[in-house]
């Protein structure tokens, strides 16, 4: 298996067809269905052609640009990671991550956003970065603010915020 990336404890590659099932299962928790709810897949078929759609994406290293995220120390699909362009401008990307719960508050989630930062400062020339989370998602805000994005507003009628309750904004100029 070919990575593109690895940290400490992850390694980052393009997906695979035989990642649907994983992945499908991983974005039914409850955690990601409550704080990324269009991230969720209606089926194992809408999974399949997202796979197929991300994996034609990195070979052709065009955005949207979505990596699997596996576990070192066991091979196990532990959760996503992506980037894609901020509506109007080609120069600024929307990062996002999901870990599994079963892996969370290990850290993992602060060494992913720390490396894919990087890695796609480097790989695509791009410096300017937005997180954007759902008002609540404390454990968002500190991997974000760990790794040096600084909150730069609030944004309220996103078609991504089911709740209403607005988005946070963070930035990091690379």
């Amino acid at each position: 298996m070919e990575y593109i990336f690895e940290t400490e404890h992850l390694r980052i590659r393009k997906f695979e067809p035989d990642d649907a099932e994983c992945l499908y299962k991983n974005h039914l928790e409850a955690d990601v269905k409550k704080w990324i709810p269009n991230e969720s897949y209606a089926g194992i078929k809408e999974t399949k052609e997202a796979v197929n759609f991300y994996i034609d994406c990195v070979n052709k290293k065009h955005l949207p640009y979505v990596l699997a995220v596996e576990l070192k120390s066991t091979g196990e699909l532990i959760g996503d990671t992506g980037v894609n362009e901020v509506e109007g401008n080609p120069d600024e990307v929307e990062i996002g991550y999901v870990i599994c719960k079963k892996y969370s508050g290990n850290g993992y989630a602060t060494e992913l956003l720390r490396a894919m930062t990087k890695y796609i400062a480097e790989t695509f020339g791009i410096n300017i970065l937005y997180g954007r989370v759902m008002h609540g998602n404390n454990a968002s805000v500190r991997v974000l603010e760990k790794n040096g994005y600084e909150f730069v507003g609030e944004e309220s009628g996103a078609e991504d915020d089911p709740y209403g309750n607005g988005m946070l904004i963070y930035k990091k100029v690379c």
